[in-house]
């Protein structure tokens, strides 16, 4: 597990969360539910991780909803901060633009 996903994790379950204004708008555009945004990251799998990213440390995360269709969620942390674990965006990962385990982005 990368350290950033780590991190996140123990926010979260910390219920140490805020979602970013983008994020909200992602949500809504793609009906994803924030309770399947936070309880998912439990499962979610690393698909990129940016721990030196300018803004603070990031990681796109795998996750998936209530009814087993896939999510990506960018996850991160501001910079110089201990916290909060901030949703950035997310979204339904679209097929045509990622592998087939949507771990890896076609080129």
């Amino acid at each position: 597990m990368s350290k950033t996903l780590y991190l996140v994790k123990r926010l979260v379950e910390g219920k140490d969360i805020q979602i970013s204004a983008r994020g909200y708008d992602e949500l809504a555009a793609d009906g994803i539910l924030i309770h399947n945004v936070v309880e998912g990251l439990a499962n979610g799998l690393v698909v990129e991780d940016y721990p030196d990213y300018h803004k603070g440390p990031r990681v796109l995360v795998l996750q998936y909803d209530d009814d087993g269709r896939p999510i990506h969620v960018l996850w991160g942390i501001p910079k110089g901060a201990a916290s909060p674990a901030v949703v950035i965006t997310a979204y339904r990962p679209d097929p045509d633009k990622w592998s087939d385990d949507l771990l890896g982005r076609k080129q």
